[in-house]
């Protein structure tokens, strides 16, 4: 074949750049996640559950499942088993997930040990591959066997069965619960997702769990906490038109509660200047309303730690009844003023915001010079609202719990430490410059390593506080 007949011949041309993929149109699909979790708003955990929606939303199909409140935790017999189905109809739909997360308080499975158990058993059972988030993790001492024995000689058997009843109920809410979860990682994959390091070595070496990841709550991204901070304003709040714009506010936040130990906060008012005033943020909790009772006993106690509406001589009468004898008070009329009310009445200082909504919660740490959070030591594992003023970047003074110690070996140099109920030391801070410069930054651990930490449990690479602070 000649040159010139082969050049004739046509050229196959190459084929064209393929700008598109072949397989567009097959449709692919994110994991699909169920989300187990209260949004009941009297409940912490529904805020966070709120947030992390949003959180995971960009990296799986994520479907809401609402534990009813009404249900679980009525002691009804007849409610109970409704209660029971409300489960079970759970249950029935997570099997056809990819992966289901349980955001565990025991409380909202329901009241006692053995309803809680049972249903959390049944949630285990039906989860293809589970990740439970604890926020709350029980320690179980061991049994006092010894002063059991004691009450048994002594015939207080009444004390000794009650002392053996309330070691079942923690045995089962802490080891029982931790049982369940180790069998079941034999045969599907179950990751543990708690908010301390502490409660992270209580998993992995007194409970032998594999696949335990820790991180704080996380509930804002900088731009929503910047938006927060543009919008926060005192207008927002109508109470707080008589205080002058140049008074210092302090807030506490939170449904009353003698945990919160907001007396001490109002006891330090005491040792403050008055252009100092305190906002709390938060009501009585609807569980904990009384029939026919006149006041909460948590409000009557922030009452008189505040010396509300008392006078001189309703005081001394007060606490003189109770170690001494009557006494006899002779007024005249120099001393008129203090039969209408006491000289360290805070009535002036203390103002009630009540309940408010997500929004107006942020808000109201916004524009407070101080955020106090005096809580007493109870065994808790995280707090929503010190890692939301946390977020906002408000100047944070916490009382040297546990739960805040913890918190703080995440977020360094962010809280400042005052002894639980010293409220003289927290006076002092409060006076004092703050120790560490308040602003808006993005926190070390946030929603984007909480966001990691949860596809790790859920299928993805495996994430811990340590990889975190390396990288």
């Amino acid at each position: 074949m000649t040159t010139l007949e082969f050049e004739s011949r046509p050229q196959l041309l190459s084929p064209p750049a393929i700008s598109t993929s072949p397989f567009r149109h097959i449709r692919r699909t994110r994991k699909r996640l169920a989300l187990i979790s209260t949004c009941d708003d009297l409940c912490g955990i529904a805020a966070y559950t709120r947030s992390l929606e949003k959180q995971l939303s960009s990296v799986f199909d994520v479907t809401l499942f609402n534990l009813d409140q009404y249900l679980l935790r009525s002691n009804h017999g007849r409610v109970r088993k409704f209660a029971d189905r409300h489960i079970q109809d759970t249950c029935r739909e997570i099997r056809d997930y990819d992966c289901v997360n349980l955001q565990l308080e025991h409380g909202t499975l329901g009241r006692t040990c053995q309803d809680i158990h049972r249903r959390f058993s049944w949630i285990l059972r039906a989860a293809p591959r589970l990740s439970v988030t604890f926020h709350t993790v029980f320690q179980c001492e061991a049994f006092n066997h010894r002063e059991y024995l004691k009450e048994i000689l002594r015939c207080n058997f009444a004390k000794a069965i009650a002392m053996r009843a309330q070691y079942n109920r923690e045995y089962l809410l802490s080891a029982g619960v931790a049982s369940r979860l180790r069998r079941a990682q034999r045969f599907k994959p179950v990751s543990l997702i708690v908010h301390t390091r502490r409660d992270l070595a209580h998993m992995k070496y007194v409970h032998g769990m594999r696949s335990v990841h820790d991180h704080p709550l996380a509930f804002l991204s900088l731009a929503e906490a910047q938006q927060v901070r543009r919008t926060a304003c005192r207008r927002q709040f109508p109470v707080l038109d008589p205080i002058p714009q140049e008074c210092k506010l302090i807030g506490v936040f939170g449904f009353l509660g003698r945990y919160k130990g907001f007396d001490t906060v109002v006891r330090a008012l005491h040792h403050l200047p008055k252009d100092y005033h305190l906002l709390i943020f938060g009501g009585v909790h609807p569980n904990e309303i009384k029939l026919h009772q006149p006041i909460d006993p948590v409000v009557s106690s922030l009452f008189e730690a505040g010396y509300v509406d008392t006078s001189v001589a309703e005081r001394i009468r007060a606490d003189a009844a109770a170690s001494a004898p009557a006494v006899s008070v002779a007024v005249d009329g120099s001393m008129r003023d203090l039969l209408i009310e006491h000289p360290k009445d805070l009535s002036d200082r203390i103002h009630f915001l009540g309940p408010q909504s997500d929004v107006d919660f942020l808000a109201g740490m916004a524009i407070c010079d101080a955020v106090v959070f005096p809580y007493l030591e109870v065994g808790q594992s995280s707090s929503g609202p010190i890692t939301q003023a946390l977020e906002l970047g408000c100047r944070i003074i916490a009382s040297r719990t546990h739960t805040f110690l913890q918190f703080a070996r995440y977020h360094k140099n962010m809280i400042e430490f005052f002894d639980i109920g010293n409220h003289l030391e927290l006076a002092g801070r409060l006076r004092a410059r703050p120790q560490f410069d308040p602003g808006i930054r993005v926190p070390m651990f946030n929603i984007e390593t909480n966001r990691a930490v949860y596809v790790a449990a859920n299928g993805g690479p495996t994430v811990t506080s340590e990889s975190v602070v390396r990288n």
